[in-house]
C-alpha cells in the first residue's frame, strides 16, 4: 500500500525548493510530484553522520538507534574499533548483528589499527587477513582510519597489506593523520587515504583538499574543530562532510548532525552546500544504501519544521516512519554482554610515585582538544612520595590494565582541575584499560575498584559519595535506556564539574583520550608515559 507525503520539497541537486508530494510503496520513492500547494514544512534528505564510535555514545547500536533518529540520522559510517580493541572480529560481529535489529541503517569499517600501537595492551589483534575477511563482508564499507600514520609513512608490511586488501575490494580508505602536512601528507594520500577527520587548522586542512583528501567537519564531545574548518564551505564545499566521530549520551539526547547543520546555517554558509555535506557526499563517498529522496531510491528522508533550527518533526526510513518529535517509533530490543575483563581489585599503595627527582614531564589535557601538550613543571614531595599539587592543578594519573593483573602505570596531569576525589573510566581510546585521574591514591583506588567491580564503566569519588554507571557490553557500553544512560551520565559530569572542581567542558569524554597514544603530544598507556612526536616512551622524571 502507497503513502504519500506532502510539504516543501528540499531537492539538493537542482537547488530549488518547491510544494510537493512523495509518494513511497514497498519501502522506495516511486514519484515526486510538483504540486501547487502544500503543507509549510519541509522534506529533505535524512542525515549521515560520516565518521562515529558508536561504543563513545556507551549505548549498544540498537539503543543508539533509539536516539538518534529523532534528530533526523538515517545512517551512520561507524568505526568498530573500540570494541575490537576489547574484543577483535567478535566484538566488529556483535555491532553488526545488534545494528541490523533496528531499522535505522548502520555501515561499519573494518578496524585497521587494533591494536593502535604496540605500546600499550589491548584485548585482541585485528589482523591483515583479519581484514581481508571483513572486506569481503557486505555490511563493511570501508578499511577505518588508519591512525598508524608513521606506519605508512615508512611502509610497514602489514600496514600497506590491509591497505592493498581495501584497494582489491574497491573500499575506500579513511585517514586519521593530526597536523600531517607537506610531503608527508602527500605520501599518506597518496598510499590510497581518501579522508581525514582529526585535521584542526584550515590551514592542514585546505592542504589535505588540495591534493585530493576529503575533509570530515568534526564536532563531538570532546574534538571540537567546526569553528576552525566550517570556512572551508567558501573553498570546496563539494569535499566536506560533517561527522561527530565520538558523541556522549547527554549530548545525543540534545541532537547529532542536526546540531552541526544548524549552527553552520546560522553561520551564513550555503544551505545547499551544507545540506549536501550533512546528507548527500557521505553516502556517494561510501557507496551507502541510503537513499537522496530521487525516484527509484530508499525512501529514507526527513520532515523538518524550518530550515533555521531544523527541528525533526518525522524521521523515515525504508518508507517507515520511525520517529515523530523526539520519540522513537519503533520497539525496544535486548541484548546479551559481551565482554572481556581480568583485572583484581587494586590499593591505594599501588598508585603511590616516588622520586628524587624535582622536576617532572606533566601532561596537560586542553579543554575541547584531544591533542595534549608537554609541561615540565616542579614535582611537589613529601619524604620522596609524589602529591598532588590542586594549587597548581598537577594531579596524578593512571592507566590500569583491565586485560590482566599489573601494576598501573603512573604520571602527572594537567588541565582537569579537581580539588579533591577522582574520576575514572573504562572508556579509555582505543584500547580501553582503565583511567583515572585524583588528588589522593585513596579516591584514585576507590574509584578505579568501582570500575573493576562492575567490569566496566564511569566513576567518581569524593564529598562522601560513590558513583558509578556500569557498562557491562564490552566494559565500555550499557544495553539501557538511552535516555537513562544519558541522566546517569549527566550526573556524573555534573559531580565531576560542581564537586570535585573540574572546569573541562566534558571531563569523561577528555579523560578518554589521555590514553591515545596516536594523538600528540604526551599521553600514558598502561606500560608508561608515551610522547607522540618521539613516538617512545619518556621518563615522567628530567632531573
Amino acid at each position: 500500500m502507497s503513502n504519500t507525503i506532502k510539504g516543501q520539497l528540499v531537492d539538493l541537486e537542482s537547488r530549488n525548493i518547491y510544494p510537493a508530494a512523495v509518494t513511497v510503496d514497498k519501502g522506495v520513492i516511486i514519484s515526486i510530484e510538483r504540486i501547487d500547494e502544500a503543507p509549510t514544512h519541509y522534506i529533505m534528505p535524512g542525515f549521515v553522520d560520516a565518521h562515529i564510535h558508536i561504543e563513545s555514545s556507551m549505548l549498544i547500536p540498537s539503543r543508539f538507534a533509539r536516539l538518534a533518529v529523532a534528530h533526523g540520522t538515517v545512517a551512520t559510517v561507524s568505526d568498530p574499533h573500540e570494541i575490537g580493541n576489547v574484543l577483535g572480529m567478535s566484538g566488529v560481529e556483535f555491532m553488526i548483528a545488534d545494528a541490523v535489529l533496528v531499522p535505522m541503517k548502520f555501515f561499519f569499517g573494518a578496524p585497521s589499527c587494533v591494536p593502535p600501537t604496540s605500546f600499550e595492551t589491548s584485548g585482541a589483534v585485528i589482523d591483515a587477513n583479519d581484514i581481508k575477511t571483513l572486506l569481503a563482508k557486505d555490511e563493511i564499507k570501508y578499511l577505518a582510519e588508519m591512525m598508524n600514520y608513521p606506519g605508512v609513512l615508512h611502509e610497514d608490511e602489514e600496514v600497506m597489506q590491509k591497505i592493498q586488501y581495501a584497494k582489491d575490494a574497491g573500499k575506500p580508505i579513511d585517514g586519521h593523520a593530526p597536523g600531517l602536512m607537506g610531503d608527508e601528507a602527500l605520501q599518506y594520500i597518496n598510499a590510497g587515504i581518501s579522508t581525514d577527520h582529526e585535521c584542526y587548522s584550515y590551514d592542514e586542512a585546505k592542504h589535505k583538499l588540495d591534493h585530493g583528501m576529503k575533509i570530515l567537519i568534526r564536532e563531538g564531545s570532546a574534538a571540537k574543530n567546526y569553528e576552525a574548518l566550517a570556512p572551508l564551505f567558501n573553498y570546496k564545499p563539494d569535499r566536506l562532510m560533517f561527522c561527530s566521530d565520538d558523541k556522549h549520551p547527554d549530548d545525543l539526547i540534545e541532537g547529532h548532525i542536526n546540531l552541526l547543520v544548524r549552527r553552520a546555517i546560522a553561520d551564513g554558509y550555503d544551505l545547499y552546500d551544507v545540506l549536501r555535506a550533512a546528507c548527500i557526499h557521505p553516502v556517494t563517498h561510501y557507496g551507502l544504501e541510503v537513499g537522496q529522496l530521487k525516484v527509484g531510491d530508499a525512501a529514507d528522508f526527513i520532515v523538518v519544521d524550518d530550515l533555521v533550527a531544523f527541528d525533526v518533526s518525522a524521521t523515515y526510513i525504508d518508507g517507515v516512519q520511525v520517529s515523530e518529535g523526539n520519540q522513537c517509533l519503533f520497539s525496544e530490543v535486548v541484548a546479551e554482554p559481551i565482554n572481556q575483563f581480568n583485572c583484581t581489585r587494586t590499593k591505594a599503595i599501588d598508585f603511590e610515585i616516588y622520586t628524587k627527582a624535582e622536576v617532572a614531564r606533566v601532561i596537560h589535557a586542553l579543554d575541547g582538544e584531544i591533542i595534549t601538550k608537554e609541561l615540565i613543571a616542579d614535582v611537589k614531595t613529601i619524604e620522596g612520595r609524589v602529591v598532588a599539587d590542586t594549587q597548581q592543578d598537577i594531579l596524578t594519573i593512571t592507566v590500569v590494565n583491565r586485560y590482566e593483573d599489573a601494576p598501573p602505570a603512573t604520571a602527572l596531569i594537567h588541565g582537569f582541575g579537581l580539588s579533591h576525589g577522582a574520576i575514572a573510566s573504562c572508556v579509555g581510546h582505543d584500547t580501553h584499560n582503565i583511567i583515572a585521574v585524583g588528588c589522593d591514591t585513596e579516591s584514585i583506588a576507590k574509584a578505579v575498584n568501582l570500575i573493576i567491580e562492575n567490569k566496566g564503566g564511569i566513576s567518581a569519588v569524593g564529598n562522601d559519595k560513590d558513583l558509578v554507571l556500569p557498562l557491562p557490553f564490552a566494559g565500555i557500553m550499557s544495553g539501557d535506556d538511552g535516555v537513562l544512560v544519558g541522566k546517569q551520565y549527566a550526573e556524573l559530569d555534573r559531580f565531576a564539574k560542581e564537586v570535585l572542581g573540574s572546569e573541562l567542558g566534558a571531563p569523561y569524554m577528555t579523560l578518554s583520550f589521555m590514553a591515545l597514544l596516536v594523538i600528540p603530544d604526551l599521553k600514558l598507556s598502561d606500560k608508561g608515559l608515551f610522547s607522540g612526536k618521539e613516538f617512545g616512551f619518556v621518563e615522567g622524571f628530567v632531573s
